[in-house]
């Protein structure tokens, strides 16, 4: 008996030192959460906005001639002269430039204007292709250019257009984060970037994000979240814009996860679109459809028929892979059908417009993404 505690008690000592071990290779300021909160870093906690862009130290409310200038003639440097910047037609603006090691933590904004239209990328270490090329109003989860109250752990989106998220991004030489506005009219931000300068760990992977449009699903194809990812990472998160073209039920198909060398038939097979959302039964609640939003999956946007110029059903969806991350260490695809109902019992392709963004991280260099939508492809009609 005495064996048994003695070995236990080692056993639980050894299990102790691992995770602290662990926790220590990863903590350095970046991974903060409620289990860890209480730690000490000498991570050095940075702000970029309007009115400090470029995030130095003691360097914020220093402007004397910024935009609302007029509203704080009576007050002067220091009373929010430069809250926001305007982006001209046509123009792309930086957002943020930024020498690492370090990491993004968290990002609020709200944009004026056609969400759509509004083009965010980042760009890591330098690279001269983005690993973030995402119209603004898809990245936080409000794709279809409408308000959604969005309460999920990376995503939060709230009253009346605020846009938050909390997506980790590490970088270890640079960080670069650029908005171009495609619309005809200026447009009005206002924005944060919080981040820290620190160490990065050795398996710390980058962020990406990729956005893709099919208008419409051409009948019998599949739609495709992403194809031609290639190296090593973890895919984490999908967010859709579903119009659905027909009556009736359109999320009876299947999300597929080809990784590594599959071919002809995937790795990880979901049983409905439905399923994946992490839903049931169409998403209705007293024969309605009901918008949920939660921690790692949600509809938060339900839009329906107004009896006039709004003719079509449109949905908004998000699943993150927070606690499941698809882990691949070649390549990765992801298709999901667009599955309906038709006489007899039988599925019907469908031809919906359908669009997306993919998630992920993983070690770069990282491939080519395809060429964005042009303006007309991305405007939502």
């Amino acid at each position: 008996m005495k064996k048994s505690w003695i070995t236990l008690i080692v056993f639980f000592v050894l299990t102790t030192l691992l995770v602290y071990a662990a926790e220590e290779k990863l903590f350095n300021g970046l991974y903060l959460n409620l289990g860890n909160l209480y730690r000490l870093s000498h991570a050095k906690s940075r702000s970029i906005s309007p009115e400090n862009f470029t995030g130095e130290k003691g360097k914020g409310g220093m402007s004397v001639d910024g935009p609302a200038m007029n509203a704080a003639r009576d007050l002067g440097q220091g009373w929010k002269v430069s809250p926001y910047v305007h982006i001209q037609s046509k123009e792309t603006f930086v957002l943020a430039e930024i020498e690492g090691p370090g990491a993004i933590q968290q990002i609020w904004m709200t944009p004026s204007g056609n969400w759509r239209f509004s083009i965010l990328r980042f760009y890591w270490d330098g690279e001269k292709e983005p690993s973030v090329e995402v119209p603004v109003g898809d990245f936080f989860a409000c794709g279809w250019g409408k308000f959604a109250q969005v309460s999920s752990l990376p995503i939060c989106v709230n009253p009346g257009s605020g846009l938050n998220s909390y997506w980790v991004m590490p970088f270890r030489k640079s960080c670069k984060i650029t908005m171009e506005n495609l619309a005809d009219e200026k447009m009005t931000l206002y924005y944060q970037i919080n981040y820290t300068l620190t160490d990065v760990p050795e398996d710390a992977a980058y962020f990406h994000a990729q956005f893709r449009r099919t208008n419409p699903v051409p009948y019998k194809s599949v739609y495709t979240i992403v194809d031609g990812i290639k190296g090593w990472g973890h895919y984490v998160g999908t967010y859709m814009c579903w119009q659905s073209n027909n009556t009736g039920w359109w999320g009876e198909g299947e999300i597929k996860f080809y990784m590594d060398g599959d071919k002809e038939f995937p790795t990880i097979c979901g049983t409905g679109t439905e399923d994946y959302f992490c839903g049931s039964y169409g998403f209705t609640a007293s024969g309605k459809y009901k918008e949920y939003t939660t921690p790692y999956a949600g509809m938060p946007q339900v839009i329906s028929p107004d009896g006039q110029w709004q003719s079509q059903q449109r949905f908004g969806l998000y699943r993150w892979h927070i606690m499941d991350p698809v882990r691949f260490e070649k390549d990765l695809k992801v298709t999901i059908q667009a599955l309906g109902w038709r006489s007899g019992g039988r599925y019907l392709p469908l031809q919906d417009d359908i669009s997306s963004v993919a998630v992920w991280y993983q070690q770069e260099p990282h491939a080519e993404f395809p060429e964005l939508p042009s303006k007309d492809e991305l405007e939502i009609i």
